[in-house]
């Protein structure tokens, strides 16, 4: 449940647009569900009220103090329910909005002196709140911090009736749509309104740019209108954006400022982002070695930079790990517009609550952020994955998904500690899509890897539990017993030995990269690691020898660390 505490001057325009319906697809049967007086004029319900008499009704004592009024003496709050919550009764929405009111100090319970107000409804997912500020005795009421006071209030009904419940509001999230936002978007065939399209396309366009001139060319390959607001220099001073199609009453593009739909996308604070890069200086692009497609090369170098950051989170300094943040998010961006089909989705819906993540009252120190914004610029300019099997594309885009989501675990956690509910809550929504996104991404590798690892010979078998048993501490060991990815970390230990590795000092590395207590599947952590320090190619299908099993032959069984230990003595 979302309040949203504004002020304004003008009583009677806010009615007649609450009361709306002729050009407002989304105004249904407006009407009064609450109000300081039941027997006020309701023009939704009755043919005689006006909104001059409702008006001046609520604007009574305003009006008795004259000059000395407050200018602003119109307290609106647009209370809306979260998305997939059930539809309150009137009778429901009458008592949130006399909470509402008590809670922030306008209305206060018994209080007979108290602001006049009304609560109107006109969909089904939302009431607005409107109250003078003039008190019965003349006075003003005391609703210090009401936005705040107005959100913890709805914490509490949205527990008491059932309703999704949300975090507590820092004042960093973007501003929500309207309902009416909503069904024109419905309306004009749109999968979600303007704003939140048009804030996609601009983080689409920013991820991994070199420079102001690139944004600006990939922000229009989005295609989307834009209008720079030019100095006499000729230098642009902002920008501003519309979706094509998206009009108002006189036919006019609704634009939308950088810095309205987030305020790090203000043009000042994403040059910001380029002089950061520009001092840093220019960094080539590695190489693609033979038989290892771009897209996955620059996935690796994705991993690689990721990685870099879970070491961060546990150490570094606040406002570097908020860097950090805002280039994983470009990474995501990157992958989402690169990424087909279902991945691709999942990735999208994962780069938008990671976007929620990133907004906090912490300053981020953009400059440290410049080995991510180089890896999402490699993504974007590598083209498509649509790389099959010895490319490396599959397994270099499980790699670093699997990375990226150890990623938002840790993220979840940090946030959690310093007490930013809302970026802890975005993180963890984040990493369900990662995980959905990684289990269609890792399937075709990790089932040749599997099948491999069962055609191992039973020495070999043995062998590489032994490894596994000397490098992994034993609450770890007893993890990877119970899971099914053993044979494909089996598998991968060969594979390194094959290719001239020490697989156990490998292993030890993978294992001592950072904790694996927050892990889901020690196993496909330990084999993405391993396989990248080794630079092992994507895995292709094992030749049976003639002495083995069956494929389908059960996965040989990870013995105890304690009975290990006693065959080493």
């Amino acid at each position: 449940m979302v309040p949203d505490v504004s002020r304004g001057s003008r009583t009677i325009g806010l009615l007649h647009y609450l009361y709306r319906t002729s050009d407002i697809e989304a105004h249904v049967d407006p009407h009064i569900v609450a109000a300081y007086d039941p027997f006020v004029p309701d023009p939704g319900r009755h043919p005689d009220a006006t909104f001059t008499d409702l008006a001046a009704d609520l604007d009574q004592w305003v009006n008795a103090l004259g000059d000395k009024a407050p200018a602003k003496h119109v307290w609106h709050c647009p209370v809306r329910t979260a998305p997939g919550d059930r539809h309150l009764s009137d009778d429901e929405w009458a008592t949130v909005a006399r909470r509402v009111l008590n809670a922030t100090g306008i209305a206060p319970e018994g209080d007979d002196q108290a602001c006049r107000w009304i609560a109107v409804r006109h969909a089904p997912d939302h009431i607005h709140i409107v109250a003078t500020l003039v008190r019965a005795d003349r006075t003003r009421p005391r609703h210090h911090k009401d936005g705040n006071r107005a959100q913890a209030e709805c914490r509490k009904i949205e527990k008491e009736f059932g309703l999704r419940q949300l975090k507590e509001g820092d004042g960093t999230a973007a501003k929500l749509p309207t309902s009416a936002e909503r069904h024109k978007a419905e309306r004009l065939g749109q999968e979600d309104a303007s704003r939140e399209l048009l804030l996609e396309h601009v983080h689409r366009a920013l991820a991994g740019a070199a420079d102001e001139a690139e944004f600006f060319d990939r922000l229009a390959a989005e295609g989307v209108r834009i209008h720079k607001r030019i100095a006499p220099s000729g230098d642009a001073l902002g920008y501003k954006v519309a979706i094509v199609g998206d009009r108002n009453g006189d036919q006019e593009p609704i634009w939308y400022s950088g810095s309205t739909l987030a305020p790090d996308l203000s043009l000042p604070r994403i040059r910001k982002r380029f002089a950061d890069a520009t001092a840093e200086g220019e960094h080539p692009t590695p190489a693609t070695p033979l038989g290892r497609s771009a897209p996955a090369r620059a996935r690796l170098f994705a991993t690689e930079a990721t990685e870099n950051v879970l070491v961060a989170i546990a150490s570094a300094d606040d406002g570097t790990v908020a860097a950090h943040m805002k280039g994983i998010g470009e990474i995501l961006d990157a992958l989402a517009q690169t990424s087909p089909g279902h991945t691709g989705t999942e990735l999208r819906d994962a780069a938008r609550y990671f976007e929620r993540a990133t907004r906090s009252h912490i300053q981020a120190r953009d400059a440290q952020m410049q080995a991510l914004r180089r890896a999402a610029r490699q993504i974007v300019h590598s083209g498509p994955a649509l790389g099959r099997g010895s490319d490396g594309t599959a397994t270099a885009t499980a790699m670093v998904l699997d990375v990226l989501l150890l990623a938002a675990i840790a993220a979840a956690g940090w946030y959690a500690a310093r007490g930013h509910a809302q970026q802890a809550e975005a993180s963890q929504r984040t990493a369900e899509h990662l995980r959905t996104a990684y289990s269609a991404a890792a399937q075709a590798p990790m089932a040749v890897m599997h099948a491999n690892g069962q055609r191992l010979p039973a020495p070999l078998q043995r062998k590489h539990t032994r490894t596994a048993l000397a490098a992994l501490p034993p609450d770890v060991a007893r993890r990877l017993q119970h899971e099914p990815g053993w044979p494909a970390l089996a598998a991968s230990l060969h594979e390194a030995e094959q290719a001239g590795c020490d697989a156990a000092a490998l292993l030890k590395q993978a294992v001592d990269a950072r904790e694996l207590s927050t892990a889901e599947s020690v196993s496909d952590v330990l084999v993405w690691r391993l396989r990248r320090l080794a630079d092992l190619p994507a895995p292709v299908t094992a030749p049976r020898q003639a002495d083995q099993p069956p494929a389908s032959a059960a996965a040989p069984t990870l013995p105890q660390p304690s009975q290990a230990s006693r065959r080493r003595r």
